[in-house]
């Protein structure tokens, strides 16, 4: 080889060499921790590969990190260190906190203006958009997953024990003779509850038109005490204590933990959220039906609407400029109605835009899958000052309580009332708490 074409060869290999790094650095990484597992976490990550795909400037890079609870106590941490994530997902009932923590987050509203993205609260669902916003109507989060409470039963087992399969309970009464029915006819659990607090207090609440807190469930001061010892609390939680004691409702633990006994087939009825959509469909070996919530039929206003559940996406401040544009960039692309659309079909989390349920609605999904739209036209009802949402300092300990608590009834250690009433004394104490640090 000459001198010349050895130095043109060294060139070119150190072109390509400088070349790599300059490629890289072109584009900006955007890290998202999220709190999704299963065919939910896949979901999560095929929105991050289709943004990826979708433009060249911006990576979406999504990390899982642990329950909920985990990833806001793992976020507080990072931000402490000064390496929080550019985006953190957080449950319904982490908002209050998030809110109250103004210096480690940027409103998404001002995230989008400042990146010159219109970006208008009033076409997302009026539930939604009012959950997640400021008092001045701003948008704090961006409501990425947002669901509903809703009622799951297994049509198989239902056809079996003589049950109507295409007619749910529509009442609590309703719920127990079904279950004393499949019971019968050798149903080990009839009924399960998945998210207890949320499901059967919170969601229970503004269900039936009443107050689970008041300040209207906190939305309204942070000076909010609990009422979820009212005579009709304590009525419907007496009601499955002695359904536990019969063996018509079997509790199967915290969380979405009883979920699998669904899935499963052990349990043939379930209260969970509407998100639990899409890990049924998949793998559900039975006919299953959706259904909105029992109600007890002689509560004046009953049904009224259910509360948000899910979770938002929260933007932690401290970051760049060129990085905040990215993710604006990538809530618009989250945003588009064929993207809400898909993701409402594939998963049965709330589509949380007006366009994105009419053309889901246009395209037949609803007829064609009866019960999907159950969750969509709880949460659209016109809504009360009792029912407008739940928002608490400390929601997450919260709902701890109301789960030592509860668990104490279904164990035969505790009668309703006084599980109730230790439950208002514990979670005032910590409302109270939270009142006079962000005073």
């Amino acid at each position: 080889m000459s001198i010349t074409r050895r130095a043109l060869s060294i060139a070119a290999v150190s072109a390509a060499a400088f070349a790599i790094p300059t490629l890289a650095q072109a584009q900006t990484e955007i890290q998202w921790w999220h709190s999704m597992t299963a065919v939910n976490g896949e979901w999560i990550n095929d929105l991050a590969k289709d943004f990826n795909a979708s433009q060249k400037d911006y990576k979406i890079v999504p990390t899982f990190k642990g329950s909920y609870d985990e990833s806001m106590t793992a976020a507080v941490a990072a931000f402490r260190a000064g390496n929080a994530p550019h985006i953190l997902q957080v449950f319904e009932v982490g908002t209050a906190t998030m809110m109250a923590s103004k210096n480690a987050i940027v409103p998404v509203g001002k995230v989008m203006a400042d990146a010159g993205f219109k970006f208008d609260p009033k076409a997302y669902v009026p539930a939604v958009a009012g959950y997640y916003s400021a008092p001045n109507g701003q948008m704090l989060s961006f409501p990425l997953n947002s669901s509903t409470t809703v009622f799951y039963f297994n049509k198989d087992a239902f056809k079996a024990a003589g049950l109507d399969t295409e007619k749910a309970p529509g009442t609590w009464a309703e719920v127990a003779l079904a279950a004393a029915k499949l019971k019968a006819n050798g149903h080990k659990c009839p009924l399960s509850i998945a998210w207890q607090g949320w499901t059967q207090l919170e969601s229970f609440s503004a269900w039936h038109n009443v107050e689970f807190a008041t300040k209207q469930n906190g939305l309204a001061g942070m000076d909010a005490r609990l009422k979820i010892n009212s005579p009709l609390h304590v009525r419907h939680i007496e009601n499955l204590s002695n359904m536990a004691k019969q063996g018509l409702f079997v509790y199967k633990g915290r969380g979405n933990v009883p979920e699998a006994s669904f899935i499963s087939g052990e349990c043939a009825m379930m209260t969970t959220s509407s998100g639990f959509y899409g890990n049924v469909k998949k793998n559900a070996k039975f006919a299953f039906g959706l259904a909105p919530l029992p109600h007890y039929q002689d509560v004046p206003g009953a049904p009224q609407n259910t509360v948000i559940g899910g979770a938002s996406l929260w933007v932690m401040s401290g970051k760049k400029s060129e990085e905040y544009k990215g993710i604006a960039t990538f809530f618009d692309f989250l945003s588009k109605p064929e993207i809400q659309s898909a993701s409402h079909k594939r998963t049965g989390y709330l589509p949380i835009t007006t366009a994105a349920f009419q053309l889901t609605e246009k395209s037949g999904f609803y007829k064609e899958n009866p019960g999907t739209d159950v969750a969509v036209n709880q949460m659209i009802r016109k809504v009360t000052d009792k029912s407008r949402g739940i928002r608490l300092g400390n929601h997450v300990q919260i709902r701890a309580i109301e789960d030592e608590e509860l668990e104490q009834v279904w164990a035969g250690k505790k009668t309703a009332k006084e599980a109730l009433d230790s439950a208002v004394v514990r979670g005032d104490e910590l409302l109270a708490r939270f009142e006079k640090a962000n005073k």
